[in-house]
């Protein structure tokens, strides 16, 4: 795994409460033991940002990249996608987990991309963790005067969650195109505060 991220880490930051995981039995029996799935198993991820797949209610299973977007559509997509788990949704994007690489795959339905997103699922959690917490802990002066200054300094910190992960996994900010760019993007530009953050509080009182 490129970034060691615990669970007691994820405890300590967000609570219990906030931390959702995958069980081992939704994963096809190729993937439930592979090191990423392990680590959705164990460790999660905190809600939000991202949003984990919830396994079907009948057959306890992750819906299949097959189940939720033709795959023949999608012409850069690995000839063995259509078997893999869909572990999440990001903005528009279906999240999907390739059990042989470790690595996680956007798939974009509507433009019909696909896109390798994360080297694997340790790197996943740790940006999602970063943008979340930036989210959370975040908060503007409330000097209208200074608005400029704290939206560039704002920026400035999404910049830098986005050069420390390059620098360990470059997948997830890659160009501007990627989801992570846009969704660092959306939150420099202050549209991702939940309402009752301190920096939505402080935007909009």
């Amino acid at each position: 795994m490129l970034f060691d991220v615990t669970r007691g880490e994820l405890v300590d930051i967000f609570g219990e409460d906030r931390l959702v995981t995958l069980p081992a039995t939704a994963f096809p029996p190729t993937a439930a033991d592979t090191e990423g799935a392990r680590r959705l198993q164990t460790v999660g991820v905190p809600t939000g940002t991202l949003l984990l797949r919830e396994p079907d209610e009948e057959t306890g299973r992750l819906p299949l990249v097959q189940d939720v977007v033709d795959t023949e559509d999608f012409e850069d997509a690995p000839g063995d996608a259509g078997g893999w788990p869909v572990i999440g949704w990001l903005l528009n994007d279906h999240l999907a987990l390739d059990p042989a690489s470790g690595k996680v795959y956007a798939f974009d339905d509507d433009e019909e991309t696909v896109q390798e997103l994360h080297t694997d699922v340790s790197s996943l959690v740790q940006v999602t963790v970063r943008f979340q917490r930036l989210l959370e802990e975040f908060t503007f002066n409330g000097d209208e005067d200074d608005e400029e200054a704290e939206f560039e300094r704002l920026a400035g910190e999404v910049e830098r969650i986005a050069e420390e992960t390059t620098g360990v996994d470059p997948l997830p900010f890659q160009d501007d195109e990627t989801i992570w760019s846009v969704v660092g993007e959306e939150i420099a530009a202050g549209r991702r505060f939940e309402s009752d953050s301190p920096g939505a509080r402080s935007l909009y009182g």
